[in-house]
């Protein structure tokens, strides 16, 4: 191949510029084209006007709009248009006839187009055709003969033309031109110049798309032929099906047989086995292939699965029972005694339902582990469902067999997870339950939880009762107000609200502590905690109802005990006492008496119930000249507002027994404030409290500060029952009070304080205001 010169010089010239995007032609071809740029239709005007030929340049990437020499490939081609119409959109149409390759020197973007320098490549046909070409040309046919049988959607006719022509670079450019190749193969050949070098590049991409073809065609062909066995088969077997049937004999396939066998043996009560059956013979008549009878088999499947008569023996050893409730958990004395009770009734009345229990208390306290130990303590196994944020209703009874993808509830697939009928089935988080238009997990939860109705539970997907009476439910909350009354009424609660610092102490030497030493790679002849410096920890880094944090600060200090074992290679031991907890845990994180000591007017101590445990709060209240306005701040709830209305009520009915100016509030704005104010708080047992400190500012008396105290009011001064008292006396407690003032109606809830609280504490109980202002208000008589 050379480039022929004219006049001593080479072929270049300067020719109007049209880039194509996602195509490329080769030389004598006429092909269409459109021309949407406007620059470009600016370069064919511009060519049309002046009877040039245009230069066709070939982009490498399609979503370039405004394309530079390095967007383009080194050779385009020169060609002439033939006719040209413009559209009312726009676009031109015009019809070319391709004329020569060309090198592009040079490509300019100007403002009406686009220009090119072009060196015209002009072909030599001296030398073309010798003994190796001809058999490249030869060997390039049979490869194009054979794509074309490969390839249905390029016509058969095009080789008869092609297989005609004898000049082998038209034969090169026709046959890269009209086959349906990739943009970059038709690019490689269009920069080939080379006739020889463009015969072995068209022979190797042909190979590689005539290799691809037959794959393509395996595959086909593999599939063809399954779906044609299937078609076959299922044929067969229905002939079979009717001679047998003429016959008066049928069988059944090897799968329906197993099927049949498997209902016999999973011992389903009547109903769900002739259910099953029914299903099976549904399945027998359906195409093996069908939507329908995968359906019906996942549906047999879990039928097929369930414990219907499988269940674990009752261990019902009353000592072994208690050895293990106890060797588990420390204290919760309450919930032990009615685990044992339920075990010694079963073990004289085997018709005993099982209980709902409800473990209510913060976090921390144990609900969740108890009840993997009572599964423990009674040998049955035990399975866990957090009910926590569940919205849907088809989460608890399944969804119906209508849906793609349907399955039953979580209780029946935690049933067929354990396999057996009588687990230990505990309901994590049951307060804190949601609903939303997909249903109310809670109502649905009612059947399930009720003893005389979950013996005929029945879940959407089965469509079949199942008994769940042998069950031991055991469920698990922080607050009993957030669980709907209907499901309260179902269950009996139990409530944990909380350690003392005695019960914390024996808790982390019995189960934290050997638990975080083996965790860590260490034992007690590393690391040794002496009691004061748990005592220390417990009261200086967590304040807490339960021992979460408690163990946190243990683990702490064993992995920085393990860290200097490692760098040291001393083991130890390692004497944890309190002077060295800074050193481990920093600085002290809770203050070890959290109330001021002095005694101070309209500042009273109270105590207030959490979710997660007791706490104090103090009452503070303010006197300034205004307009008898009542302020109150702090996040304070209606009830908690009404208790202040209420407590100034009652000021105001009483002046005088208090010594107060008939008409004082006249000329006061009075502020009652909680701190903490970014924490909401509510409640009506507040009510004293708000009361204490607001006689206590009216009259100049100060509050003692070392009594706190709970209870309500009435506008009348009598002084009502509260609830949550244990947690509320456990905070006082942890808080370093030394007196606290209760309602007489709460004497009796005193017995569930343990006893080396009771004895650090004096309680005083109380029936009416004036006997909490002669307790709490010095010089209050």
């Amino acid at each position: 191949m050379v480039l022929l010169r004219k006049n001593g010089r080479t072929n270049i010239k300067v020719l109007q510029s049209v880039p194509l995007r996602d195509l490329i032609i080769f030389p004598n071809m006429v092909v269409p084209l459109l021309v949407g740029r406007t620059r470009s239709i600016n370069a064919v005007e511009e060519a049309l006007a002046n009877e040039s030929e245009i230069l066709i340049a070939f982009q490498k990437d399609p979503q370039v709009d405004n394309p530079e020499m390095k967007d383009l490939y080194s050779v385009g081609v020169t060609v002439k248009v033939i006719q040209s119409v413009r559209e009312q959109s726009g676009v031109m149409k015009i019809l070319v006839e391709v004329m020569d390759r060309a090198f592009i020197k040079d490509f300019i973007k100007e403002k009406k187009g686009f220009t090119c320098r072009i060196e015209r490549i002009v072909e030599k046909t001296e030398g073309i055709k010798n003994k190796e070409n001809e058999a490249l040309s030869r060997l390039l046919l049979e490869l194009l003969e054979k794509y074309l049988r490969l390839n249905t959607s390029v016509p058969k006719e095009l080789y008869s033309t092609i297989s005609t022509i004898e000049n082998l670079s038209r034969l090169c450019d026709t046959i890269a031109g009209y086959l349906p190749l990739k943009i970059k193969d038709k690019a490689v050949v269009i920069e080939t110049i080379d006739v020889g070098e463009r015969l072995k590049v068209l022979i190797n991409i042909l190979n590689s798309e005539i290799g691809v073809l037959e794959v393509q065609k395996r595959i086909q062909s593999q599939v063809i032929k399954k779906i044609e066995d299937t078609q076959k088969q299922y044929f067969l077997n229905e002939q079979l099906k009717e001679i047998q049937r003429e016959l008066g004999k049928e069988s059944e396939s090897d799968e329906i047989t197993q099927l049949r066998e498997r209902i016999k043996k999973a011992k389903m009560p009547k109903a769900a086995e002739s259910k099953a059956t029914e299903e099976l013979t549904r399945l027998s008549k359906t195409m093996p292939l069908s939507p329908e009878a995968t359906v019906i088999r996942t549906y047999l499947d879990w039928l097929i699965s369930l414990p219907w008569e499988e269940q674990t023996q009752d261990n019902l050893d009353i000592k072994h029972a208690e050895d293990v409730l106890n060797e588990d958990h420390y204290g919760l004395e309450k919930v032990k005694e009615r685990i044992l009770e339920y075990l010694a009734v079963r073990k004289r009345s085997e018709g005993l339902k099982g209980p709902i229990l409800c473990f209510v208390g913060p976090p921390g306290v144990g609900k969740t582990s108890l009840g993997k130990s009572i599964a423990r303590a009674m040998g049955r196994k035990c399975v866990r469902i957090s009910l926590g944020g569940m919205r849907d209703e088809a989460e608890i009874r399944g969804h119906r067999r209508t849906y793609i993808g349907s399955l039953p509830g979580r209780i029946i697939q935690s049933l067929k997870k354990v396999g057996v009928k009588n687990p230990v089935f505990l309901l994590d988080e049951i307060d804190k339950l949601g609903q939303d238009f997909r249903g109310d997990p809670a109502s649905a939860l009612l059947e399930v939880l009720d003893p005389e109705q979950n013996n005929s539970f029945s879940d959407h997907y089965l469509e079949v009762e199942f008994d769940l009476s042998g069950i031991l439910f055991i469920t698990t909350a922080n607050t009993e107000f957030s669980i709907p009354p209907p499901l309260l009424d179902r269950m009996e609660i139990i409530s944990l609200p909380g350690y003392t610092i005695w019960e914390k102490k024996e808790i982390a030497q019995r189960h934290l502590i050997p638990k975080q030493l083996k965790e860590h790679g260490i034992s007690d002849k590393n690391l040794k905690f002496s009691d004061d410096a748990i005592f220390y920890i417990i009261r200086n880094y967590t304040r807490e109802a339960g021992v979460r944090n408690l163990e946190r600060e243990i683990a702490n200090i064993c992995r920085k005990v393990t860290k200097k074992i490692v760098e040291s290679k001393k083991e130890g031991p390692y004497h944890i006492s309190v002077k060295s907890i800074e050193k481990y845990l920093g600085p002290e994180k809770f203050s070890p008496i959290a109330v001021d000591k002095e005694h101070k007017v309209g500042v009273a101590t109270g105590m207030a119930w959490t979710e997660y445990g007791g706490e104090i709060l103090f009452t503070e209240v303010l006197t300034m000249k205004g307009k008898g306005n009542l302020m109150l701040t702090g996040q304070l709830g209606d009830v908690m507002k009404e208790s202040a209305q209420a407590a100034l009520s009652y000021v105001r009915a009483h002046i005088s027994e208090l010594g107060l100016k008939s008409d004082f509030y006249k000329d006061l704005d009075i502020h009652i404030h909680v701190p903490e104010g970014a924490i909401p708080k509510d409640g009506p047992s507040a009510g004293i409290t708000i009361v204490t400190a607001l006689i206590s500012c009216l009259t100049g008396k100060p509050v003692n500060a070392n009594i706190a105290m709970t209870g309500e009011i009435t506008l009348q001064g009598k002084v009502l029952k509260i609830g949550g008292l244990k947690s509320k006396i456990l905070a006082a407690h942890r808080s370093g009070i030394k007196k606290i003032i209760i309602p007489a109606e709460n004497e009796k809830d005193l017995a569930e304080i343990p006893k080396k609280v009771r004895d650090e504490l004096e309680v005083v109980t109380v029936k009416n205001i004036n006997e909490v202002i002669e307790q709490a208000i010095i010089n209050g008589k």
